[in-house]
């Protein structure tokens, strides 16, 4: 029998903020605890530095690749809510290129995504509900919206990373 899932605490009728049910859906789709199954963060856990820079997929980004991007992401979602300034990604920024593809270089960019999600998490966390409605600078929706999107980008990725990593045995 499957471990049972926590509650979430998003379903329970305690007076949690929006804003920590939304620190914590992002919490889930990169560290785990997802209802869907792994987290990003889950399946990056048996992935070394050959695996994470292979492109087993012809035109596709590679599992390191994508780590790099998700923490554009979240370093530019963060800077956008905590300066409250339009903010755009150009496309090296956005995919940013694997320089040196060895284990060190992999362990370190495994710990900076992680880094910025957890600076991240903090801003929600610490985010007014008010704010949720603020619109982005420069964006035609909130800060709601934008978060609720980090949690489908992050998931969007990790669903790309479990095929690559299928894709290169």
């Amino acid at each position: 029998m499957p471990p049972t899932k926590r509650k979430s605490a998003s379903s329970s009728t305690n007076s949690r903020t929006e804003s920590a049910r939304l620190a914590e859906q992002l919490r889930n789709a990169f560290e785990g605890d997802a209802w869907h199954g792994p987290a990003l963060l889950e399946l990056l856990a048996d992935v070394d530095s050959a695996t994470a820079a292979a492109h087993p997929l012809p035109s596709v980004h590679s599992i390191w690749e994508l780590v790099l991007h998700v923490a554009a992401w979240d370093d530019a979602v963060n800077r956008r809510i905590v300066l409250r300034k339009a903010l755009q990604l150009n496309d090296a920024e956005n995919f940013p290129p694997v320089v040196d593809p060895n284990e060190a270089a992999w362990k370190k960019a495994v710990a900076e995504v992680k880094k910025t999600h957890a600076q991240l998490l903090k801003t929600v966390e610490a985010l007014p509900n008010s704010r949720l409605a603020e619109r982005v600078p420069g964006k035609k929706y909130d800060i709601r919206f934008m978060l609720e999107g980090v949690a489908q980008h992050e998931l969007y990725h990790a669903g790309q990373i479990a095929i690559l990593k299928k894709a290169g045995k």
